[in-house]
């Protein structure tokens, strides 16, 4: 494609304790032009971000609805406020009766937590003010949701998943479905053919067009 200049794909591994705006903002900061990003994580979960540079933020939208694959860790006996790490942690000392997760199409309720706009502002401003509103719910799919297998921490235990999803998907939330457990570790491993294997690539356009035939369609 002519004229791309300094439009490309970034895949980047965000680290922990880090937002994802954090790390466009860095972007934005070092290249000088316009950059997005195609689907946040949450600060404490690690993983594959798509940092859109210039004219690649067109391809925002093709590019968040792509699946998603996630790394998961679950700690059992515990209830955790948000979900996850950063709530408040309560020791319930009760182990889930199954380990497996649901699949297929799963409602879900957005977290408090969550980047989600309701009433023109983002939920987690309004969780950050001590604020609680209705959340709305929405289907997602579960295409896959594998136990990889039980881990011992000191004398904590933890459940690893592997888990394929669809956009919009809350693992934490898939988490809580266990009842007495949180996701204690969230790492995202790949965005549709993308994969955090691959981080530090820089993707031209045409390049990205060829692993997602959308992308061309909405750079015309």
């Amino acid at each position: 494609m002519a004229g791309e200049g300094a439009s490309a794909v970034l895949l980047v591994d965000k680290p922990a304790g880090v937002t994802s705006h954090d790390v466009v903002a860095r972007i934005r900061s070092e290249r000088g032009c316009k950059v997005g990003h195609a689907g946040t994580l949450d600060p404490f979960a690690t993983g594959l971000l798509l940092v859109l540079l210039d004219r690649a933020t067109r391809l925002q939208r093709c590019l968040t609805d792509l699946p998603k694959v996630y790394r998961a860790k679950a700690r059992p006996g515990w209830r955790s406020s948000t979900g996850d790490p950063e709530g408040e942690l309560v020791l319930t000392g009760r182990m889930p009766r199954s380990t497996e997760l649901p699949t297929g199409t799963v409602r879900q309720r957005v977290p408090m937590t969550s980047a989600v706009r309701v009433g023109g502002e983002r939920l987690y401003r309004k969780a950050h003010r001590g604020e609680t509103v209705k959340t709305p719910e929405r289907d997602v799919e579960i295409y896959r949701a594998e136990t990889m297998g039980m881990m011992m921490a000191g004398e904590d235990c933890y459940f690893e998943y592997e888990i394929e999803c669809s956009t919009g998907t809350y693992v934490r939330a898939l988490i809580e479905t266990l009842d007495d457990a949180y996701c204690s570790e969230l790492r995202r491993t790949a965005i549709g053919p993308f994969t955090v294997l691959r981080a530090g690539t820089e993707l031209s356009l045409s390049e990205v067009a060829e692993l997602v035939p959308a992308a061309a369609e909405a750079l015309r």
